[in-house]
């Protein structure tokens, strides 16, 4: 029950100015967390945390994460209970640019998040949040588990394939051994849609910025399957992991790697993501094969059965809801200038909650 674990809990989030970032501070703000960012300034105009950052943080930081002195100079001020890392370089394409960046921002960065935090040992639960394109992809129609091999085609992919596996070496040679520390976890979710991602080269996004220019959306690989989740849905598996983490003995199999991913009915390909959108906000859209683009997976899905057993977490919204919520969003704060975004926003926590409360989800009952 994360509703009563996080109340006066002092939590830290790394990429705090980012999309997912925002979110989970917003509803961490929410559950009476006191909370903080470190991280550097927003990746985007116009972003997420123009409109949460006053309201969700108690103190913010700038700090590149390949700074090790720094960060643990933050983390000793800041003085958390629970650390939710997501500071990335998180483009594919972008990795293409600036690997060497993109390698050190992902890979050294989450190093020397777990390496600040092993110094000062101070018991902090940590979850490290990475991706599902960690996983060497195979092209199966099955989803992948968290004991299938990590990889990845292009630099983004290794690179966050390399921070879980960091996580998993720094969890097992330090702090699963060093009783002054906490535990370390990983978390995996998949392609996350939701409210405040203005991202270069993601479709939502990219459906936005069309649909506020009032052009058609050009889509690139409208087969290509994905395993589309509302952002809420993964934050929910972070917070649900990092109470219970908190709360476990040094032996706990909670310390280890968990897929947060939708239904099987949300593995759905880029074009019927695109059509559901424009349900909501109506427009047009043109496939436009890509020429001398990067690789991209044809298929991806995650298995969540780990999840399921060990948390008894279950996503929430179905495909169509997470699009709907998503797609209002962008609507309400581009179209109908809503001046109180973080009221609405903080009212699409509620709908999730009571959807979750309604489904019997343990997380989402409060002992009031």
């Amino acid at each position: 029950m994360f509703y009563d674990f996080y109340r006066g809990k002092r939590v830290l989030v790394t990429g705090h100015t980012g999309f997912k970032g925002g979110w989970l501070a917003l509803w961490l703000k929410h559950l009476g967390a006191r909370v903080s960012g470190v991280g550097l300034g927003p990746p985007t105009t116009p972003s997420l945390h123009s409109i949460i950052g006053d309201y969700a943080f108690e103190q913010q930081a700038d700090c590149d994460v390949r700074d090790l002195v720094t960060l643990q100079d933050r983390f000793q001020n800041f003085s958390p209970d629970v650390v939710f890392h997501l500071a990335a370089q998180p483009l594919v394409r972008a990795s293409f640019a600036a690997p060497l960046e993109t390698l050190q921002v992902n890979a050294l960065g989450t190093a020397n998040v777990l390496e600040a935090i092993r110094r000062i040992e101070s018991p902090i639960t940590v979850i490290v949040v990475t991706t599902d394109k960690c996983y060497e992809n195979r092209g199966w129609e099955y989803g992948y588990r968290e004991i299938d091999h990590l990889g990845g085609h292009d630099v983004y992919s290794m690179s966050k394939a390399a921070a879980d596996l960091i996580a998993q070496s720094w969890q097992r040679s330090f702090f699963a051994t060093n009783p002054k520390l906490g535990n370390v976890a990983t978390a995996r979710a998949g392609n996350v849609i939701g409210g405040g991602d203005y991202a270069e080269d993601r479709i939502v996004p990219d459906c936005v910025r069309a649909l506020i220019e009032k052009r058609g959306i050009v889509v690139r690989n409208p087969a290509s399957t994905r395993p589309w989740q509302h952002v809420l849905d993964c934050l929910s598996g972070y917070l649900l992991l990092g109470a219970r983490l908190a709360l476990a003995e040094k032996t706990t199999p909670l310390a280890s790697a968990f897929n947060f991913g939708p239904g099987a009915c949300a593995n759905r390909p880029v074009g019927d993501l695109v059509e559901e959108f424009l349900k909501a906000w109506p427009g047009q859209w043109q496939h436009v094969p890509p020429t001398g683009a990067p690789h991209e997976a044809a298929k991806l899905n995650l298995a969540i059965d780990k999840a399921a057993a060990l948390l008894n977490w279950f996503p929430v919204w179905l495909f169509e809801e997470a699009v709907l919520n998503t797609a209002t969003w962008y609507h309400e704060r581009h179209l109908l200038n809503n001046p109180r975004m973080v009221e609405f926003s903080l009212a699409q926590i509620e709908s999730f909650t009571n959807a979750a409360r309604k489904n019997k989800l343990a997380w989402a009952q409060t002992s009031a």
